[in-house]
């Protein structure tokens, strides 16, 4: 009864769309914890903007800015001789923007939370800003980072209103796990639904508790014997 074609095609976008955001992410996060520009406030609304706005607001601008008649979209026909809107390419981009401030805002506040001295200490010791970054600041700020990415992902796997704004219902192009439960609601096989619902439930379930079981073992304070 579960339509295994959608699930695997949003597991991979999933897995695709939270490497991106782990891998263009870090970079935002670390501006973020550790810029003084005034106008950072910004930059942090932008990043947290899809958190509050309705997804088809972000997906009709998202559909809007791949259209053949946006700058980018006209570049993107020229170079392929395809739109991006309602293929798979194009789903990953409204997903990654979507599920953007899942992955950096715990990346963002992993960041914060490290200590500065061991950041000035590691500097004194010789080491650059980048150096310093993969050598102190990332490793202690594993926790948060493992997060963002699961946050990131479980929130793909679910997502449906920028989904079905850029990526329509093409079955196996843009079809996705979310869009299949409506359809079979909507066609009233309520025991498809309620079986991809569960898998789908039980799935993020699973990686939320693994994720946050092994945060607490990671922060847990061993006690003095």
């Amino acid at each position: 009864m579960i339509n295994w074609q959608t699930f695997w095609l949003t597991l991979q976008l999933a897995v695709i769309v939270s490497s991106a955001l782990f891998l263009l992410g870090l970079p935002i996060a670390y501006w973020i914890a550790f810029s003084r520009a005034r106008w950072k406030f910004m930059v942090e609304a932008i990043v947290a903007l899809p958190i509050v706005l309705p997804p088809t607001v972000l997906g009709f601008y998202v559909l809007v800015a791949l259209g053949p008649h946006s700058p980018f979209g006209r570049w993107w026909i020229s170079l392929t001789g395809h739109t991006l809107a309602f293929t798979f390419p194009g789903l990953v981009i409204g997903s990654f923007l979507y599920s953007l401030p899942f992955s950096v805002q715990p990346f963002a506040a992993s960041f914060s939370g490290v200590d500065r001295r061991l950041i000035a200490a590691s500097a004194t010791l010789g080491a650059s800003p980048l150096r310093s970054f993969f050598s102190v600041v990332l490793p202690l700020s594993v926790p948060g980072l493992v997060t963002g990415m699961a946050l990131s992902f479980a929130h793909t796997m679910g997502e449906f209103g920028v989904v079905l704004m850029v990526g329509g219902n093409i079955p196996g192009v843009t079809r996705t796990v979310s869009i299949d439960i409506y359809d079979r609601v909507q066609a009233s096989d309520y025991a498809g639904a309620n079986a991809t619902a569960l898998l789908l439930l039980v799935l993020c379930f699973v990686l939320l508790a693994i994720v946050y079981g092994a945060n607490r073992k990671a922060w847990a304070v061993k006690p003095v014997e």
